[in-house]
């Protein structure tokens, strides 16, 4: 099934690039960064951990067996690290964001550095078939993580990204690549059966350089598996979006049919200080309204505790969303993290 337009009026559509649907002003000007760096260095931003990211050897040996399982594949979301993670579902493995590199930055010398090793080298990965690209910044597009990718057994896994990005994959000599605008889908013939993935609306922003705001446009992505509902939602200021995407699948996921996402990999981190941070990046109640704008089952907490990026601890996050998924009056299981190379099995829908 190639890409096919919804009906909706393409009003996040501009000369030259895009915006966003309910709030235009997302992005910060010089003036402003300036104001945050200074406050940040003056005041000791951010805190020290408390303690370090957790971090496990991978089930390497069930991982490998799973990607090769076909119908008997279990559905599995494994934790690589900020917003990347394996999913295995619908008979493939499949990659959210993916980033290996030591720092996030045009720069290799500079920029924020890696502080816990990804949960899966990219050498140790299972073949991936399918990767979702959310958006261009370096944190989440990382050059030479898309470059190992290109160059595993087999072939380049297919790159799923939005509008404008897929002309970056062809510069790098990857072919095998969709590009979406919000609510377009495009259909994969999986050996468990079709695989649907949408790219939905997100509140945030894109730029690789100085020129190039908004250019290209950003998003989640909602796949659709015979055996697992999928919700990524990138990088995100919270939104009336959300509770759109939920009527949007309102007759997809009705009761009957198995209900909302199975999983949703929800943002948690880099989200102070909040008067620079909250059109761009959502916070752990946030995260929480989400899951339930949505209708998750379940989500996991991740774009936390790898990269510093904002003035919270790097292991603030985990915390404050315990504390939000017991306000909300959820369980545990409801809303939860991984440690970095930590796998949890989702049940079948």
């Amino acid at each position: 099934m190639t890409p096919s337009d919804d009906e909706t009026p393409k009003s996040h559509h501009r000369p030259g690039g895009f915006q966003n649907r309910y709030n235009d002003s997302v992005t910060r000007n010089l003036s402003e960064v300036l104001r945050w760096r200074w406050d940040a260095s003056r005041r000791g931003l951010p805190p020290l951990p408390k303690a370090p990211t957790p971090r496990v050897t991978p089930d390497l040996g069930f991982l490998h067996a799973n990607a090769t399982a076909g119908v008997d594949m279990v559905p599995t979301v494994t934790w690589i690290g900020h917003a990347t993670a394996l999913v295995q579902m619908g008979g493939i493995s499949l990659l959210t964001d993916p980033m290996f590199s030591e720092r996030a930055s045009p720069l290799p010398f500079a920029g924020p550095r890696r502080q816990v090793p990804p949960g899966v080298a990219p050498g140790d990965l299972p073949r991936i078939d399918l990767v979702l690209v959310s958006h261009n910044h370096y944190d989440h597009l990382d050059s030479a993580s898309v470059d190992a990718l290109k160059a595993q057994a087999g072939g380049s896994p297919l790159f799923v990204v939005p509008l404008g990005l897929r002309d970056w994959l062809a510069r790098r000599g990857i072919d095998n690549a969709i590009e979406l605008d919000w609510w377009q889908e495009h259909r994969i013939v999986g050996p468990a059966g079709d695989i649907d993935v949408m790219l939905s609306p997100a509140q945030h922003w894109s730029a690789r350089g100085l020129t190039d705001r908004m250019a290209t446009l950003w998003g989640g992505f909602a796949v659709f598996a015979p055996d697992c509902h999928l919700f990524f939602a990138g990088d995100t200021g919270y939104s009336k979006d959300f509770t759109d995407l939920r009527e949007h699948l309102a007759d997809r996921q009705r009761p009957e049919t198995g209900g909302g996402f199975d999983l949703a990999l929800l943002p948690i981190g880099a989200y102070e200080p909040r008067w620079f941070m909250t059109n761009q990046h959502v916070n752990a109640a946030e995260a929480v309204k989400i899951h339930i704008d949505v209708a998750a089952k379940r989500s996991l907490g991740v774009h936390w505790g790898t990269f510093e990026l904002t003035d919270e601890a790097l292991d603030e996050p985990p915390r404050s969303l315990a504390h939000e998924v017991k306000e909300a009056g959820l369980q545990d299981d409801e809303f939860f993290v991984l440690a970095v190379g930590e796998t949890r099995r989702i049940p079948r829908r």
